[in-house]
C-alpha cells in the first residue's frame, strides 16, 4: 500500500512545470561528477554521485532493488560508477554520504562521538517517543548495565535455560509435523527466549500477546513514515504505545514486589531498573519502557532473521549441513542425555558457528545503520559537511571480492584462524556502538542449531525460493521446509 502511495506521488510530480523538470535534470545529471561547495574561504568537494528525484530521492530504486532481493546492487552500482570508497545520495529525505569499504568503516567506527553521532530517522522517535537523551549520554548509560548482563560470563548461566527453551519449543511447534515455515517459527522461539531472560515472563498467553505487539512495531519502524491508518507506520506507533503501557505495569509491580521483598529476580529489566548512572541517578520508568522496547526488538528480530538464513544454506548445501551435524553429534554422544548445554559445549561449536558468519555475510539481517556529521571534516579527499548523514552498509564488504574472493560461494572456511581482515566483516556494526548482544545471539543461535540439527534434516518446499527486503531482509515466503527426523 505505502510503495503504491510512494509510486502515485512520483508520478504526479512527473507534472510539475518544465522548468522543474530542466532544474532538476542540470542539477542532478546521472553523470558521474563531483560537486564543489564554499568552506572556510576555500573551495570543498563534495563525494560523486546524485540526490535522484526532488522529494523522493533514490529512496524508490533503493526500495525496488530489495524487494527484488538485490539489496547490494543499490551499493555495487554507485561504488562502481562513483567511488570505491565513499559516495552521495538522498535517503529518508535526508543528503547523505555513503561510506564504502573497511575505509569507511573503521573511518566511522573511529570517531564515533568525535566526527560523527547515531542517527535514525524521524520516524523511529515517533514510535519510541520517550528517547530524549543525548546519543553520548545514551551510549554511556547503556554501557552501565548491559556489559553485566551480556558478557560471556554473566551469559553461562543462562545457557541451561536456553537450551531447555529450545527443546520446548521444538517438542511444541516442530515434533509430529510433516512441515514447518521457518521464519516466524524461529522469531517465535528468540522472542520466547527474550521474555524469560529480559522479563522472567514464562506464560505463553502472555508472551503470544506481547509478541503480536513487537512484530507489529518491528514491521514499522523502517516502513515509510505514512501515519494513516492501514499502514505500517500508523500500526507500529498504535503497537508501540500499548507495549510501553504493559511494560510501564509490570515496572510498577516489579518495584512493589523488590519493595516488599516478594522479588529476588536477576533479569535485564532489573538490572536497568536498579544500575545508577555516572552520577548515581536511576533511568525513570517512562525511559525505561522505550530503551527496553526498542532492546527487545533488537534481541530477537535479528537472530530470527539470521537463524532462518542459516536453515536456508543448511537445507542447500548437504555437505555443509553434515559437517555440522557431525560437530553437533559429537557433543551431544559425549553427554548424557537429560544434561543440558553448558559453556564448554558452546566453545566446541566451531565449524556451526563459521557457518553461522558465512550466512551473516551473505545476508546480514541488519544491513548497516546511520551517523550523523557533527562537524564538518574530509574523508578521503570528499568534504562532508555537518548535518550530514551518512550511510554504512554491511554489502560494501560482504560482497566485495577483494576482501572475500568469490563472494557468492558460500564457504564457512572463510572464518578459520584470524578470519576476515578488520572491518571487512561487520554484521554487529563496529566501534563503540557494537551491538552489546552479539556474544547472546552467538549462544542462543547455537543452542538452537544443536537441538535442531540432532533432531532434524530439512528440506526446502520451494526450491527456488527469492529473498526479499522489505525492509529488512527475508525469504519471500517465510522459508517453508519438509522436516526429516532423524532415524532413533
Amino acid at each position: 500500500m505505502e510503495l503504491i502511495i510512494v509510486v502515485l506521488f512520483s508520478l504526479l510530480l512527473l507534472l510539475l512545470p518544465l522548468t522543474i523538470f530542466f532544474t532538476h535534470w542540470l542539477l542532478f545529471s546521472s553523470k558521474p561528477k563531483t560537486q564543489t561547495v564554499n568552506h572556510t574561504s576555500s573551495v570543498s568537494v563534495l563525494p560523486p554521485g546524485k540526490m535522484g528525484w526532488p522529494l523522493i530521492g533514490e529512496n524508490l530504486e533503493y526500495i525496488l532493488m530489495g524487494r527484488k532481493g538485490t539489496p547490494e546492487k543499490f551499493i555495487e552500482n554507485r561504488m562502481n560508477k562513483y567511488s570505491s570508497q565513499v559516495f552521495k545520495t538522498s535517503l529518508l529525505g535526508e543528503k547523505m554520504a555513503i561510506f564504502c569499504g573497511s575505509k569507511g568503516n573503521k573511518f566511522l567506527f573511529s570517531n564515533e562521538f568525535t566526527l560523527v553521532q547515531s542517527w535514525w530517522p524521524h520516524s523511529f522517535d515517533v514510535i519510541f517517543p520517550d528517547l530524549k537523551t543525548s546519543i553520548k549520554e545514551e551510549s554511556k548509560k547503556m554501557k552501565a548495565f548491559l556489559p553485566k548482563f551480556l558478557k560471556p560470563n554473566s551469559l553461562q548461566k543462562y545457557i541451561g535455560t536456553m537450551d531447555l527453551i529450545a527443546k520446548e519449543h521444538l517438542n511444541m511447534y516442530w515434533d509430529q509435523k510433516d512441515s514447518v515455515t521457518v521464519l516466524p517459527l524461529v522469531k517465535k522461539y528468540m522472542f520466547s527466549l527474550a521474555c524469560r531472560l529480559f522479563l522472567s515472563i514464562e506464560n505463553v498467553d502472555y508472551i503470544a500477546m506481547f509478541n503480536d505487539q513487537f512484530e507489529t512495531v518491528s514491521a514499522g519502524i523502517l516502513s515509510l513514515p505514512i501515519n494513516f491508518p492501514g499502514t505500517a507506520y500508523n500500526r507500529a506507533i498504535k503497537a508501540s504505545m500499548f507495549v510501553r503501557k504493559k511494560l510501564l505495569e509490570i515496572i510498577k509491580q516489579r518495584k512493589i514486589d523488590v519493595e516488599q521483598n516478594k522479588s529476588s529476580t536477576q533479569d535485564l529489566l532489573s538490572e536497568m531498573l536498579n544500575s545508577p548512572d555516572e552520577d548515581g541517578l536511576f533511568a525513570n520508568e517512562v525511559d525505561v519502557t522505550s530503551k527496553f522496547s526498542a532492546m527487545v526488538i533488537a534481541s530477537y528480530d535479528a537472530p530470527g532473521r539470521a537463524l532462518t538464513f542459516v536453515m536456508k544454506y543448511l537445507a542447500e548445501l548437504p555437505h555443509v549441513y553434515d559437517k555440522v551435524l557431525e560437530e553437533q553429534t559429537e557433543i551431544a554422544m559425549s553427554k548424557g542425555k537429560e544434561v543440558l548445554l553448558n559453556w564448554e559445549d558452546i566453545q566446541q561449536m566451531r565449524y556451526s558457528w563459521n557457518v553461522v558468519n558465512e550466512a551473516l555475510r551473505f545476508v546480514p539481517p541488519l544491513q548497516g545503520s546511520f551517523r550523523e556529521a557533527i562537524t564538518d571534516f574530509t574523508f578521503e579527499g570528499f568534504f562532508i559537511p555537518k548535518g550530514w548523514k551518512i550511510y554504512w552498509n554491511a554489502y560494501s564488504t560482504h560482497a566485495n571480492p577483494n576482501y572475500f574472493p568469490d563472494p557468492k560461494r558460500f564457504d564457512p572456511s572463510r572464518f578459520e584462524g584470524k578470519g576476515p581482515a578488520p572491518f571487512t566483516f561487520v554484521p554487529f556494526g563496529g566501534g563503540p556502538r557494537m551491538c552489546p548482544g552479539m556474544h547472546l545471539a552467538r549462544v542462543e543461535l547455537l543452542v538452537f542449531i544443536h537441538n535442531l540439527v540432532t533432531r532434524f534434516r530439512w528440506e526446502k518446499m520451494i526450491p527456488n525460493e527469492k529473498f526479499t527486503v522489505d525492509p529488512q531482509p527475508r525469504p519471500a515466503n517465510g522459508l517453508p521446509v519438509r522436516l526429516l527426523p532423524h532415524k532413533s
